[in-house]
């Protein structure tokens, strides 16, 4: 039975990203190979050096991020105190650069297996660092000119507020520019 009124059609669903589709796949398969390498090296050898390589490969991680994150720090509580005494700092990011390379180096080393852990060594070297880091910062710099101007602007237009008791308040998010004279307090908005 129809009362003549057009059933509404659904808005077409956005088109999913590449990094969404093919980023599940990429995992499981670098799962199976991981899980594949390490069976093939016990049947080579044995259980006892596979979990040796294994433990050393969480060892070398530990220390790597223990190294990375001590070496960060020192040179952050160095900054910190050049701009306390008013000294300008220094204009290379050289001395920084590779702490966080490093960081996630030593991450890659602790997860158990072979291709993590090769991916971990290569990291650590200087200039994989380098190679690695003058392109992803080529790539958020290309990121960021494609987005343009304003893009986040309209995702923080309006506020809501959830209630302990369940009740949604709707509000409304007033961006105040510097140099913009103070505004009087508006009306609470009502339902």
């Amino acid at each position: 039975m129809t009362t003549g009124a057009q059933t509404p059609l659904s808005p077409a669903r956005p088109k999913r990203s590449r990094l969404r589709t093919f980023l599940p796949l990429g995992v499981a398969a670098w799962l199976v190979l991981e899980i594949w390498l390490l069976t093939l090296v016990a049947g080579a050898s044995s259980g006892l050096v596979v979990f040796l390589v294994l433990l050393a490969g969480l060892v070398l991680g530990s220390v790597v991020i223990k190294r990375a994150g001590r070496r960060a720090f020192r040179k952050l509580s160095e900054a910190v105190q050049q701009q306390q005494s008013g000294a300008v700092p220094e204009a290379g990011r050289s001395s920084s650069e590779g702490n966080g390379l490093m960081m996630l180096g030593g991450l890659l080393l602790m997860i158990p297996g072979l291709v993590s852990d090769a991916a971990g060594l290569l990291l650590l070297l200087p200039p994989v660092q380098k190679i690695v880091s003058r392109s992803a910062e080529r790539t958020f710099e290309r990121k960021l000119r494609e987005a343009g101007a304003g893009g986040l602007g309209g995702a923080f237009q309006q506020a809501r507020m959830h209630r302990p008791d369940g009740k949604v308040v709707q509000g409304e998010v007033i961006k105040e520019e510097p140099g913009d004279a103070p505004q009087p307090p508006r009306p609470p908005l009502t339902h």
